[in-house]
Order: C-alpha cells, then sequence, then structure tokens
C-alpha cells in the first residue's frame, strides 16, 4: 500500500492516549485503533476533521504517500 498512516506518530508528539482522543473525537478506540495500526482501507472525511481538530495537525500530518515502484502508473 502506497498510503502510509501515521496517527501513532501525531498521537506522541502531542502526548495524547487512544482513549483521550477517542473521548474527544467521538469515535470508538476500536476504530482509532485501526486507524494507528494502519488497518483500514478508507477513512471518512469527518473523522480525519475531528481527528485534525482535536490534534491541531493538518491531514498530510497523519497521512504519506510512498510511491509503490510495482504500481504501474
Amino acid at each position: 500500500m502506497a498510503i502510509i498512516l501515521r496517527l501513532d506518530r501525531v498521537m506522541a508528539d502531542r502526548k495524547m492516549s487512544l482513549n483521550e482522543l477517542s473521548e474527544r473525537v467521538g469515535v470508538s478506540n476500536v476504530n482509532l485503533s485501526k486507524i494507528k495500526t494502519g488497518k483500514i482501507s478508507a477513512i471518512r472525511f469527518s473523522t480525519l476533521n475531528a481527528i485534525c481538530d482535536v490534534l491541531d495537525c493538518q491531514p498530510g500530518d497523519i497521512l504519506e504517500y510512498i510511491r509503490d515502484d510495482n504500481i504501474p502508473l
């Protein structure tokens, strides 16, 4: 996969636990854990918006694109 999720890094920078983020964003621990570990295939813009609002960050701080040379253009 060419999109890497960096939620764990941003949370660590903000010293915020999964439980605290879950409460403030209004998303279950299970769903945030899946986002944090990259075990998702999609994320709602409303969820991404809420996470960025709470963590005071940009979507690019959480999402990173890495070119996969095996995928033809």
